[in-house]
């Protein structure tokens, strides 16, 4: 291309082509390119797959349509690029249908032109001109050539980006799918399901036609789980070290990939009615130690495995390891707890003679192993058999129907004298007999139990009765629960008869808890039994030898130390009130003002007369009449005295207080113009300086206390002050309160602030001296316990 134009154009297009990654845009920029150089034509673009050998379309413009699955590689016109690897021109005419079969075309056309896409020699894809009218001319080709020489450079780095970027996705994808193999293995423990999860997992990774897992047994390989169907090999074969493929791999311990020419291969597929066209083996190794064989098979001669498969079967051949050895160590635990557990069961059993623990022992504890939902044992008592212990059943009704049913068939099993084993599958019954099979239909339709297993219990001398198990899953017992039951069945015979005995034995309910309880204690190990036999002497001694406070507790409730009441002294009307209820007084407080007219009109009058009495006495002295002189002497003596005590009358019209405390009287003013009596009550005052405490004892506990002994008070206003004083008195008599007879201890309590009022509630406790620990604890319960045994036998 020498005009600029044109070198403007290309270095634009090839700008374009850069600025993309992958090959489908760098495909569409050039059909674009060109497209504009030739309006009309329908360009397409293809790029070669030399996986499939196919032509696969990239890019298209204009009105044509291609299969975009892929065209064959040596179809019609790009057949022949393909083959010449030059620029083709087609006329219409000279095309037959078949030439360019893979268009779409729903209008004429006048020309085909071909442009192979090459990079240094290399085939990469073609450019494909449908021109509708004149053909391109050749300095449009030219410009086209350019063109797709520039396309070359920009689809084969394409590719490479292309190739790198799937290989990454193909790693992270084949990655996450080993991850999540890896956590589907570990998601069980159950050996049963995780065999089948391996082989179709592995199945499906790979895209195989059979997977089958081998598993070490003994000095042989052992086909266990299969996925697929091989005639070459099914569940149970066996394969001896150097007996095949398989066995070639778990002597080694190496892994193999074989196609279909391999003479191994060849000799496999002579035992086969199929051929494999190829095959792939890894060990299962956990510890340097072959766990099994994994072995997956490709039947489709068009798929064939390779190494890439061989690794990820490799690292999935690691987890499956992995996981059938955590499957094969809980059921190594498995094993161990059965056996742990029927050491337990047959310990619990033989360790006590009580034929109800036995019996609850024997239906209750098999279901830590026994996957079983219910257990009952019958016992034959008086030539009848009767259920005696139900599992989950710590209290047995013979009424309740269900009981009754289990009891029914358990009573008819016991006449066989064998061991009975029915389970319901669907509709069908296990048992060959038409009676039998009809009974247990009866019952499972009753119960929803689909199996039912009973196994009689007896010995050399005789029959004791049957034991029985029953699940709503009818395979809910195997092979190695059947031993464990008929272990446990002999030993629940001898456990039974030890027991039928041993309750033979004269006055053995007596004895029983009290030998049980000497054996339990003779069992255990001689240094601890001599640590509590120590400790108990230790506490014995403290009970007797430390001395310990001891309180005598009774209710308490607040009284007055004093109350007075304040009456009047005279008929009057009460005039004022100084005070109100709840006031605090002192001595010579007023309290009341009573009306004092009367006495006030008779002392003002006794004044007068006292007064006129005086002037004439003192008018006689100064006549010096001594005679009238003492007349008048002796009467304003006598009137002196009169007004005297009409003052004193007067003073006593104010009430005044006594004592000092508190206004207890409710609504003292409206005493205010009340006409009272001499020797009504007027006002109460209850005196807070100290008040008294009466502590309620009981009547056993009264000749403890003393006077003088301190006591401390709780009261129920004041949870969190504790109040002190000292037992005043003790009241001589009783007093009933409810079921308790009791004495009261009055226990004076100062009271400065006046914080302590009538009528509170609380709780006293008063220190009668020390005791030993043994007496204040059990003093008490002693004394309840020799009530009653004087009550019983009058000692």
């Amino acid at each position: 291309m020498n005009d600029p134009a044109g070198a403007s154009l290309l270095e634009r297009f090839s700008i374009s082509l850069l600025g993309e990654l992958e090959s489908g845009p760098r495909a569409r920029i050039l059909s674009l390119g060109i497209s504009d150089l030739l309006p009309g034509s329908s360009i397409l673009v293809y790029l070669l797959d030399n996986k499939k050998l196919a032509w696969m379309l990239k890019a298209a413009v204009g009105e044509v349509s291609v299969d975009r699955r892929g065209i064959p590689f040596d179809s019609g016109g790009l057949g022949a690029v393909a083959t010449e690897r030059t620029i083709l021109q087609f006329s219409a005419e000279d095309l037959s249908r078949e030439d360019f079969a893979h268009l779409d075309i729903r209008q004429s056309f006048s020309s085909l032109t071909y442009i192979p896409v090459l990079l240094q020699e290399e085939l990469l894809g073609c450019v494909e001109i449908v021109s509708f009218s004149e053909p391109p001319t050749e300095a449009v080709l030219e410009t086209v050539v350019e063109m797709t020489d520039s396309a070359a450079v920009a689809f084969g780095a394409a590719l490479i980006y292309e190739l790198e970027r799937n290989a990454g996705l193909s790693s992270v994808l084949r990655l996450t799918q080993l991850y999540d193999i890896e956590k589907v293995f570990n998601a069980t423990l159950e050996m049963q399901e995780l065999l089948p999860v391996i082989c179709s997992k592995v199945q499906d990774l790979v895209g195989a036609t059979v997977v089958n897992l081998w598993m070490v047994d003994q000095d042989d390989l052992m086909l266990i789980q299969q996925a697929g169907e091989d005639s070459a090999a099914g569940v149970g074969d066996r394969q001896v070290a150097g007996g095949g493929i398989v066995g070639d791999v778990g002597e080694n311990g190496e892994t193999v990939l074989l196609q279909g020419d391999d003479d191994a291969l060849q000799q496999r597929n002579l035992r086969s009615t199929a051929a494999a066209s190829s095959l792939m083996a890894a060990p299962l190794v956990k510890d340097e130690n072959l766990t099994g064989v994994l072995e997956v098979v490709s039947y489709d001669p068009e798929f064939l495995f390779s190494d890439d498969d061989l690794f990820t079967l490799t690292q999935v051949a690691e987890s499956a390891a992995q996981a059938l050895h955590n499957s094969s160590l809980l059921q190594a635990e498995r094993k161990i707890e059965i056996l742990q557990t029927l050491v337990s069961v047959s310990q619990e059993i033989t360790s006590t003679l009580n034929l109800q623990r036995v019996l609850q022992a024997i239906v209750n504890q098999p279901q830590l192993v026994i996957p079983y939902e219910r257990a009952a044992i019958a016992l034959e008592q008086r030539n009848r058999v009767t259920v005696q212990a139900i599992s989950g059943v710590t209290k047995l009704d013979l009424s309740n129907p269900e009981v009754a049913s289990l009891n029914g068939l358990l009573s008819w099993v016991a006449g066989l004298e064998t061991e009975v084993y029915v389970t319901q599958h669907e509709e069908e019954i296990s048992d060959t007999r038409p009676e039998t099979r009809e009974k247990f239909r009866r019952y499972f339709e009753t119960t929803g139990s689909r199996s039912f297993y009973a196994i009689p219990l007896g010995d050399d001398e005789g029959t004791l009765g049957i034991l029985s198990f029953e699940s709503s899953d009818p395979n809910f017992l195997t092979t190695l629960h059947f031993e464990i039951i008929k272990i446990l069945a002999s030993q629940a015979t001898l456990a039974l008869r030890n027991a039928s005995l041993y309750k033979e034995v004269p006055f053995i309910g007596i004895l029983e808890p009290l030998i049980e309880k000497r054996r339990r204690f003779m069992a255990i190990e001689k240094r601890r039994r001599a640590l509590i036999l120590t400790s108990c002497l230790a506490v014995l001694l403290a009970l007797i030898l430390v001395p310990f406070p001891m309180r005598v507790v009774g209710q308490a409730q607040v009284s007055p130390a004093q109350t007075q009441y304040v009456h009047a002294e005279e008929d009057s009307v009460v005039q004022k009130v100084f005070v109100h209820e709840g006031d605090t007084v002192l001595p010579g407080t007023p309290l009341l003002q009573m009306t004092d007219w009367g006495q006030r009109a008779s002392l003002a009058a006794a004044q007068a007369k006292y007064n006129t009495a005086m002037a004439q006495m003192t008018r006689a002295l100064i006549e010096n009449d001594a005679t009238v002189a003492g007349q008048h002497q002796l009467e304003s003596d006598y009137l002196h005295g009169e007004v005297t005590r009409l003052n004193d009358r007067l003073s006593r019209t104010t009430v005044h207080a006594d004592i000092a405390g508190v206004v207890a009287t409710p609504h003292v003013e409206d005493l205010v113009g009340k006409k009272l009596s001499s020797g009504d009550p007027l006002v109460e005052l209850v005196s807070t300086e100290n008040v008294v405490v009466d502590v309620a004892v009981p009547e056993r506990d009264v000749e403890l206390l003393r006077t003088g002994a301190p006591a401390n008070i709780k009261l129920e206003s004041f949870p969190t002050a504790t109040f002190s004083g000292t037992v005043s008195v003790i009241s001589p008599s009783g007093k009933a309160m409810g079921d308790v007879h009791v004495f009261f201890a009055r226990v004076a309590v100062p009271n400065p602030k006046g914080d302590l009022r009538p009528g509170m509630q609380g709780l006293g406790k008063i220190r009668v001296g020390t005791r030993p620990l043994g007496y204040v604890l059990f003093r008490d319960s002693a004394l309840w316990t020799w009530s009653r045994l004087w009550k019983w036998f009058s000692w």
